[in-house]
């Protein structure tokens, strides 16, 4: 199965952290993103929910990076 292409628009700041983290997993750009939808995708079918749960502290919950 050919893989989906999809145009997706990034703030700077988001994106340079992707990519930061990217290059610590020795991965792309592109395979980190997918990485963690991926990830994100099995959490919630695991257990019903998606995010990163209670545990993490959002210092300014309802924020966008638009």
């Amino acid at each position: 199965m050919a893989k989906k292409q999809v145009p997706l628009r990034l703030s700077p700041k988001l994106y340079e952290e992707i990519a930061a983290w990217a290059e610590d997993d020795f991965r792309s750009v592109n395979g980190q993103i997918e990485f963690l939808l991926t990830e994100c995708v099995r959490q919630r079918k695991k257990t019903g929910k998606y995010g990163p749960g209670p545990s993490v502290k959002d210092d300014n919950p309802g924020s966008r990076d638009d």
